[in-house]
């Protein structure tokens, strides 16, 4: 079988990858052509060409989970259609190049867009700067959508990778852009930054700044996400108590803890990818949870002893603060419920988040009791042609029998920016999409999907204490979520089958 690179005026590539036969239907096979590699899949008989490489951070697609035409990435659970090389799950933006047999591509694929035309007078405001409104803005230009687009939002910068932040707190606000700054004028997309939507007026069609100017809709859409949600305790308002939020608070919370005495509040998947982070960098880390262990909650207890080996971090469990005391008005130590008392120069809180809906009031788009948006499975609010997308929302989770559920995950932003804008465009979608969310414990990854609250066992694959393993989270002998360690791709695959509809029993994994 033969690979040839054709575009254009530049130089024809052949080379000899394998043979018709080395490939069964529902095989991949990663091959090199030149100096460069390309996923080569087998469906149904017929031949295609990909990009080798997940779009979103590059894992080999080759470790993925091939189930019928889509591949589905190993690491974070984007997805992509193996014949055409489109983006069909998240997270991520852009799309694989897309290769007959005979041609091949080495560079990240954006989707064919359409253009700005001036004589388009219809406005879509999209309100907040995450993955959501960037995905919504650029699905309507590929779906042919020429009218004016307007992303609002309070940050500094355009969009950015916001899950790196608690990572890799001093990373340069210039690399975790999701799309360089000329991306969004070559497509006619507006980005308004440090804006502040502050009122929606829904007979009017207009959203209010917090300036006082108004701005026309035609449709809109809410993806404001949350925030991190401060502390309460006496000695919260001192100096050197921080919250995660921005890139300009990474940047301080990296610089203010640099040789300093570090207490992390809350041991939540923040709290403690912060705490990890800090941990060779700070003078000493302290992570201070209400919970006998870390994600006793959410991943188990196995795994929650197991994150409480990362090295140079002391853990203060089953206990909560009690006041933060300072000196000439900056923290200097932390007061536990036990009466410990911890020497601190910095407090980040990790305690949870608010969504930020408190400008919707009035408006009549309805929210629920924690104040997230709710939503039909078309991104949909009770008001007409208002739309909304992300962390704020509480929308039917399709694996759950549609229960509705707010989920937070950076792949389901993405998600449902794009069914929002389908909709806008009148081609109704629905959003389907399998929750998939990664964390870092201990310097590896760990990777989950989908929706386990409320299961009532765990059965183990591996073993914990090992850092290998595959968690399945059983829920009235069903399997409702997965999680796992250098275990790949089992969470892929699992994902792909909840896709798919398929129900895993608790007998067949046992």
């Amino acid at each position: 079988m033969k690979q040839c690179e054709d575009s254009g005026q530049e130089e024809e590539v052949t080379g000899l990858v394998c043979q018709e036969s080395d490939l069964k239907d529902g095989e991949m096979k990663e091959v090199s052509v030149g100096d460069q590699k390309v996923l080569l899949v087998r469906t149904q008989g017929q031949y295609s060409a990909v990009g080798n490489k997940c779009s979103h951070y590059n894992a080999p697609l080759i470790k993925g989970v091939l189930v019928g035409d889509r591949v589905r990435c190993p690491f974070h659970g984007a997805c992509f259609n193996v014949k055409t090389g489109d983006i069909e799950d998240y997270p991520g933006l852009d799309s694989l190049p897309r290769h007959k047999v005979t041609c091949l591509n080495v560079t990240k694929r954006v989707k064919d867009m359409c253009e700005r035309l001036p004589d388009v007078k219809e406005t879509i405001v999209l309100v907040g700067g995450g993955p959501a409104s960037l995905v919504c803005a650029e699905t309507l230009r590929q779906n042919s959508f020429q009218g004016r687009i307007i992303i609002v939002t309070k940050d500094a910068v355009p969009p950015f990778d916001k899950p790196k932040l608690s990572k890799a707190l001093n990373l340069d606000s210039s690399s975790i852009l999701l799309r360089p700054s000329d991306f969004y004028q070559q497509h006619g997309i507006e980005v308004w930054t440090e804006k502040e939507v502050v009122a929606v007026n829904p007979a009017d069609r207009c959203v209010k700044m917090s300036d006082g100017s108004l701005q026309h809709y035609n449709q809109l859409l809410i993806s404001t996400g949350c925030r991190a949600r401060p502390l309460s305790c006496p000695g919260s308002n001192l100096n050197g108590v921080k919250l995660l939020q921005s890139h300009k608070d990474a940047n301080d919370i990296h610089n203010s803890c640099i040789g300093q005495r570090a207490v992390v509040i809350g041991a939540s998947f923040i709290g403690m990818e912060v705490a990890a982070y800090l941990s060779n960098k700070a003078a000493s880390v302290a992570v201070v949870g209400t919970s006998r262990y870390p994600f006793e909650r959410s991943l188990g207890l196995e795994i929650g002893k197991m994150s409480m080996q990362e090295q140079n971090v002391k853990f203060y469990m089953n206990n909560e603060v009690t006041e933060i005391k300072g000196e000439d008005g900056k923290v200097k130590e932390v007061l536990l419920k036990n009466g410990t008392v911890l020497q601190a120069d910095v407090v980040i809180a990790g305690i949870g988040v608010i969504p930020n809906s408190d400008f919707l009031a009035g408006s009549e788009v309805e929210v629920n009791s924690r104040k997230s948006v709710i939503v039909d499975k078309f991104m949909k609010t009770n008001v007409t042609d208002v739309f909304s997308a992300g962390d704020i929302t509480s929308f039917p989770l399709t694996i759950r029998g549609d229960q509705r559920v707010n989920v937070g995950h950076w792949q389901m932003s993405h998600a449902q920016g794009r069914v929002a804008a389908l909709n806008m465009m009148n081609k109704p979608t629905k959003l389907e999409s399998v929750p998939f969310f990664w964390t870092m414990l201990l310097g590896k990854s760990i990777r989950y999907t989908g929706y386990g609250e409320g299961y009532t066992e765990i059965i183990f694959k591996g073993k914990v204490e090992e850092k290998k393993f595959l968690a399945f989270y059983i829920k009235e002998e069903v399997v409702v979520a997965a999680a796992s360690m250098m275990f790949d791709p089992a969470v892929a695959r699992i994902a792909e089958l909840m896709a798919a509809g398929q129900i895993l029993t608790k007998a067949q994994v046992q």
